[in-house]
C-alpha cells in the first residue's frame, strides 16, 4: 500500500495532472500542470516548491553519535560544527557507494541524516558498542524544497534566518517552529524546510501565501529531473546501482568513479572503505562520471536525412545509453535530455579511461525513426548550470 506524504491533502488538490509517481513507497506528483515546462521554468526564474517528504530521516543522537557518522561516511564528520550540512557518500568495505545523502549537525551530540534509501541497519550494525541512539523519523518529519532565485526573498519575507551555504538553523514561520538549510538538488538557490509532521498543511499554506507575489509554484519530479542534471547530480538507481543492489562486480561504484572525490577524507584514520578507497586512489579509477554535451548540427543532420525537423524529448529521459569512441564502446550515459534554459542536449555518463577527460570527442546513441544512429558529441565539465547566487 503506497503511502501519502503530510503534504498530500495540498498537493492531491492542485495536481490537475492526474500524474503522480512512486517515491520510496510514497505518492508524489510527477508534474501538477499537464505539462511540466511552466514548473521547470520558475525553477530557474522565480521558485518552485517540491515536496520531498519521502526522504528517509535517522536522528542519531548521543556521546558517540559524530564517532558513528565519521566511521560510516566518507566526509569528516567530526569536524563539522553545529549548523553544517554535510553532503557524502557511504560505502561498503570494498570501498563501493552504498547511497548517499546529507548529515546535519544540530547539535553538538544530534545529527539528521538524510537517504534515498532504508539505512536504519547499517547504522545500527556499525553501532556495536557505541553509546548512540538512532531512531528513523522518516514518518514524523515532513520536508519542503523551496529552490530558485526567489527562495530567500520569500523565506525573508516570513521572517527566516540568512544562511550561509550548506549550513542550518532553526526559524518560526508564522509561529511554527521549523529548520531550514541551504540545501537543495536543483544547482540553483534553495533551501529546504525541515518540520513536525503534524505541522505540514500550515507550513505549505505559509510559503504558497508568501511566494505568490514573487511567481512561485509547485513543481513535481518530472521538472526537478530536468534541474538536477543541469545541476550535474546524481540519482540513485538511475545513474549509479548501489552496492547492495549490484548483481556483478561491473554494477559497481567507488565515490572516485562518480567524480566525489572530494568527500573522500582519507586523512581519516578510519571508516568503512578506507583501505579500498587509498588503494584506488593511488592507482586511479578506471572509469568517471561525467557531463557529455551533444553537438546540435551532427543532431539535426541526423535527423535532415530522414526529412524531419530535429526532435528533441519533452522530459528528462533515464535509461543506458551507449557512448561510442570510433568503433569501440566506451561507456553509457544514464540520464539526459534537453536543457531548456542552457539550449543544450546533455547527458550524464560513465566513461572509461582515457575518454573521459574534457574536451574528448565521442558518440552517443540516437534512435531516429527507429533506426539507431550515432550523433556527435563531446565531454564536457559538470556542472552544466552552475549560477554564482547559489553559493552567494
Amino acid at each position: 500500500m503506497l503511502k501519502t506524504t503530510p503534504f498530500h491533502e495540498r498537493t492531491a488538490a492542485l495536481c490537475a495532472s492526474h500524474a503522480w509517481r512512486r517515491w520510496a513507497g510514497h505518492l508524489v506528483a510527477s508534474s501538477y500542470e499537464l505539462s511540466h515546462e511552466r514548473e521547470y521554468h520558475v525553477i530557474r526564474a522565480a521558485a518552485a516548491l517540491f515536496d520531498v517528504s519521502p526522504l528517509y530521516k535517522y536522528l542519531v543522537r548521543g556521546r558517540d553519535a559524530a564517532r558513528l557518522l565519521d566511521l560510516v561516511v566518507t566526509r569528516n564528520v567530526l569536524k563539522a560544527e553545529v549548523g553544517q550540512v554535510l553532503y557524502t557518500p557511504w560505502c561498503d568495505h570494498a570501498g563501493k557507494v552504498i547511497d548517499d545523502g546529507t548529515v546535519a549537525r544540530l547539535d553538538d551530540q544530534v545529527f539528521r541524516m538524510t537517504s534515498a534509501e532504508p539505512n536504519l541497519r547499517w547504522l545500527q550494525d556499525n553501532a556495536t558498542g557505541l553509546d548512540v541512539q538512532i531512531s528513523d523519523v522518516s514518518d514524523s518529519i515532513a520536508a519542503l524544497s523551496l529552490q530558485g532565485p526567489a527562495a530567500w526573498s520569500i523565506l525573508q519575507s516570513l521572517g527566516a534566518p540568512a544562511l550561509k551555504y550548506f549550513r542550518l538553523a532553526a526559524a518560526t514561520l508564522r509561529g511554527i517552529p521549523v529548520e531550514i538549510s541551504r540545501t537543495g538538488y536543483t544547482g540553483d538557490l534553495g533551501f529546504e524546510i525541515w518540520l513536525d509532521a503534524g505541522n505540514a498543511l500550515p507550513v505549505w499554506d505559509a510559503l504558497i501565501d508568501a511566494g505568490r507575489a514573487y511567481g512561485m509554484m509547485p513543481a513535481g519530479m518530472l521538472a526537478l529531473d530536468i534541474a538536477r542534471i543541469e545541476a550535474g547530480l546524481m540519482l540513485i538507481d538511475v545513474d549509479y546501482v548501489p552496492a547492495r543492489k549490484a548483481f556483478i562486480d561491473s554494477q559497481l561504484s567507488s565515490p572516485f568513479e562518480l567524480d566525489l572525490a572530494w568527500t573522500v577524507n582519507l586523512a581519516k584514520d578510519r571508516f568503512i572503505g578506507r583501505e579500498a578507497l587509498a588503494a584506488e586512489k593511488a592507482r586511479g579509477p578506471q572509469w568517471q562520471f561525467v557531463g557529455i554535451e551533444l553537438e546540435w548540427n551532427s543532431l539535426e543532420r541526423l535527423y535532415a536525412e530522414v526529412g524531419l525537423a530535429t526532435r528533441l524529448p519533452s522530459a528528462a529521459w533515464r535509461m543506458s545509453v551507449p557512448i561510442y569512441a570510433g568503433g569501440e564502446q566506451v561507456g553509457y550515459a544514464t540520464s539526459g535530455g534537453w536543457s531548456p534554459l542552457l539550449k543544450k542536449y546533455i547527458a550524464l555518463a560513465h566513461l572509461r579511461a582515457p575518454w573521459f577527460a574534457p574536451g574528448t570527442a565521442l558518440e552517443m546513441e540516437i534512435t531516429v525513426e527507429h533506426r539507431r544512429k550515432r550523433a556527435s558529441a563531446r565531454v564536457v565539465k559538470k556542472p552544466f548550470f552552475d549560477p554564482e547566487r547559489k553559493r552567494s
